[in-house]
């Protein structure tokens, strides 16, 4: 079975994270269309098993094929370490697989060659070592140091960002010994950008920081150009579907998308 160009790429997460990375792709690539999963009601996935993961993602992956997506991209450092592998054999030939992952390391083995560099993600990301085994993998020389960040993303769904509680946690987590020396900082977790201005504050702009978010978008332009796959206009409208609706998820939507968006509820574990 052929993939149509003209099909819509299906983007998901957890929560509003992957939101940063749709935002991205809907910037540099305006003329596709976006069909969005936010798996609410399991969010997050960062302190998921990886069976746990896996199941939620293969589940997601199923609505978006059915949706005809061209391409799946798992917008979830988490569900891109635990269950990559698995939607690309779930999926077969029906259609491409892309992760927020191997765009980063790529990136990352490039720029900064010979330097030590940070990262901070959820437990499941920082426990599965995907990044230190992804940069071994192209003999890359970085040095790179990991640490957990867990309560940032139940921080970030919750909406607090730039406030004085979210600067306590952000700056606990940069003072950590693991992070000394560092040149770079990896932002493993696409809610992260959200408080990029923050941890950027906070380290005095003396650090770079690795923005997934548009490292991935302009990594999947180059890919689907690779491919054929670049839509010539966008045809149709953007959906953003949720397994549950929050508050919380609906304005960040918004944030990102202004009013242009409506949630539709699909609840596919009832």
């Amino acid at each position: 079975m052929s993939i149509n160009s003209s099909s819509p790429i299906g983007i998901f997460d957890s929560g509003i994270g992957g939101l940063t990375v749709a935002h991205k792709v809907r910037e540099i690539l305006p003329e596709e269309r976006i069909i969005y999963f936010g798996d609410i009601a399991h969010l997050p996935y960062g302190d998921k098993s990886a069976a746990a993961i896996q199941a939620y993602s293969v589940k997601v992956t199923d609505v978006l094929l059915q949706q005809g997506c061209k391409l799946i991209l798992i917008a979830c450092n988490s569900a891109s370490a635990a269950a990559f592998d698995l939607v690309k054999e779930y999926v077969g030939s029906k259609a491409k697989v892309f992760n927020v992952i191997d765009p980063v390391v790529k990136y990352t083995a490039v720029h900064y060659s010979n330097k030590k560099v940070g990262l901070i993600g959820t437990k499941q990301t920082v426990n599965s070592g995907i990044y230190e085994q992804k940069i071994k993998q192209l003999n890359a020389s970085v040095d790179l140091s990991s640490l957990a960040t867990p309560l940032l993303v139940p921080m970030i769904e919750e909406g607090f960002f730039e406030n004085k509680i979210s600067h306590e946690i952000i700056n606990t987590y940069l003072n950590d010994a693991t992070l000394k020396g560092i040149e770079a900082l990896i932002l493993g977790c696409t809610h992260y950008p959200l408080v990029k201005r923050e941890i950027d504050e906070l380290l005095n702009g003396k650090v770079d920081i690795l923005d997934s978010a548009s490292i991935v978008a302009k990594a999947l332009k180059t890919f689907l150009a690779n491919e054929n796959l670049l839509a010539d206009k966008h045809e149709g409208n953007d959906r953003f579907l949720v397994s549950d609706i929050t508050k919380s998820f609906e304005s960040s939507a918004k944030m990102f998308f202004q009013d242009l968006i409506k949630l539709e509820k699909y609840p596919i574990w009832d």
